[in-house]
């Protein structure tokens, strides 16, 4: 294809692509095609701003590595991941809500046995958690392997700091016969997304806060059960209603109870979606 111009180039790459042999890649190219094109239309696309969109997705490449995912926060602070989430997790009523996964998640963290302190050394409050797993029909789903992670008092996750030599505020439990499980962990604070990399840069030149309210990251697997990756948001904090990621659902926000001696007790009942 030759003479190509800007009336007429759309149409010869989706047709370039037309021989795609999967057809949902297909579909979704052939979509993308059609709406990065329009995009670059209805905005008057400059080379110089091209560029320099190419550059912002190279740095935030260059920031990403086992530990950080700078593709994950742009998601998150664009509303895709959001938006993803909510149209890949409708469930029935009365099962727990999903949110964002979020950037700092590792694989192999720590087992813990109930009771045990999972901050392992992480500065903050002291709080006790305890939670029950059940079913949509009230049953107690036991073995649930229950994954946990949080920032600490400083709003920091344990593997932003290049020191550390374990992991602290981050564990795996598993629920009992009756679905239930408790461990000792730190009160959650709000805390700012990173803001060293590109994504940073693009919320300051858009006025925009990088803070998240308080909140503790769960992920919870059952055989029979669709996986649940979610939060649960503290009551009375400040950034529920502008969270940078826009995770926050009401029926996840819930109260850090003081108790007499000091320390705080978050208690919460998830409801988990049958498996299909």
């Amino acid at each position: 294809m030759r003479n190509l111009n800007q009336d007429t180039i759309t149409q010869a790459v989706i047709e370039r692509f037309s021989s795609t042999p999967d057809p949902r890649l297909k579909e979704i190219m052939t979509s993308l095609i059609q709406h990065l094109h329009a995009f670059a239309r209805e905005v008057k696309l400059t080379e110089e701003e091209w560029f320099k969109g190419i550059e912002f997705l190279t740095r935030t490449g260059h920031m990403c590595t086992d530990t950080r995912q700078e593709f994950i926060l742009l998601s998150d602070t664009l509303g895709l991941s959001m938006l993803t989430v909510a149209m890949n997790n409708q469930k029935p009523a009365g099962c727990t809500e999903s949110t964002v996964f979020g950037p700092f998640y590792v694989e192999g963290a720590p087992h813990y046995d109930h009771g045990d302190d999972v901050a392992n050394g992480a500065r903050g409050e002291p709080c006790e958690v305890r939670c029950t797993i059940k079913g949509l029909g009230g049953e107690p789903v036991p073995h649930a392997t229950v994954e946990v992670w949080q920032a600490d008092a400083d709003g920091n996750y344990d593997v932003q700091y290049a020191h550390l030599a374990h992991a602290q505020a981050r564990g795996v439990l598993k629920s009992g016969l009756d679905g239930k499980l408790h461990f000792k962990t730190i009160v959650a604070e709000a805390y700012p997304i990173p803001t060293d990399g590109p994504v940073g840069d693009m919320l300051r030149a858009t006025k925009n806060h990088p803070w998240r309210p308080a909140h503790l990251h769960f992920m919870i697997k059952a055989d029979g059960y669709e996986t649940l990756i979610t939060h649960v948001f503290r009551d009375g904090d400040q950034y529920l209603d502008s969270d940078a990621v826009f995770g926050v659902r009401q029926s996840l926000v819930k109260d850090w109870v003081k108790r007499p001696d000091g320390s705080y007790l978050l208690e919460y009942d998830f409801v988990l979606n049958p498996e299909k």
